[in-house]
């Protein structure tokens, strides 16, 4: 590694460290530059060589929090005895650590990044290959494609070639249950609904289920 890219990394890990920091303790919503630049130790003008905006920041730093989602999901797909199941326990899984942590899957998941936000991902893990240690090969597909529907259709994808779904329902039952989650998440982090982190998560859950179910041959 050159000179160049050691010390851009270690730029961002000052950075991306001190607005993880600032979430633990504060919360997303109170994270701005000037203070991460304070605790960074570092002038606000410096983070703009190495960020385009907040979001970006904010994004990285979310990523920290995702360790326990993604050590997580591949022991629960692999309880699956078929893609159907496997589909089903990956948005369980998904759904009990979303509603855990509302505000940071939706800086990863959905708040808008702007352009390439795969791009921003690979860079992420670049920095921090360490998340990636034991995670099984066959998963990191899902941690590099940050879009919840691609990540979604791939399992489906497979679904359909053994047989368990019609291809003609990939697309409905993908959208379907993405949307179902968008939308009880944005109603939970929002506070428009009275559901704790349990009973939003299995509500979610009991609509993605009978999607799936019923689009089942």
């Amino acid at each position: 590694m050159g000179n160049k890219k050691i010390q851009r990394s270690r730029m961002w890990k000052y950075f991306v460290d001190a607005t993880a920091e600032i979430i633990e303790e504060e919360g997303i919503e109170n994270v701005t530059i000037r203070k991460v630049a304070d605790r960074a130790g570092y002038n606000s003008a410096t983070i703009y060589n190495y960020f385009t905006e907040i979001s970006h920041l904010i994004f990285f730093a979310s990523m920290k929090f995702l360790k326990t989602y993604t050590d997580d999901v591949g022991s629960a797909i692999e309880k699956g005895k078929n893609p159907l199941e496997k589909y089903i326990l990956s948005w369980e899984c998904f759904c009990k650590h979303s509603f855990q942590q509302p505000q940071i899957f939706h800086a990863v998941f959905i708040k808008d990044l702007g352009n390439h936000p795969e791009k921003l991902l690979a860079d992420y893990y670049e920095i921090y290959p360490s998340d990636l240690i034991n995670f099984p090969e066959e998963l990191k597909v899902i941690l590099f494609e940050r879009s919840v529907s691609k990540r979604g259709r791939s399992i489906l994808e497979i679904a359909a070639n053994e047989g368990f779904i019609d291809d003609a329902n990939i697309d409905k039952v993908n959208e379907m249950t993405i949307l179902i989650w968008q939308g009880m998440l944005t109603n939970f982090l929002n506070n428009r609904t009275t559901h704790d982190v349990e009973k939003a998560s299995e509500i979610t859950m009991d609509y993605i289920t009978e999607i799936i179910l019923n689009s089942s041959k």
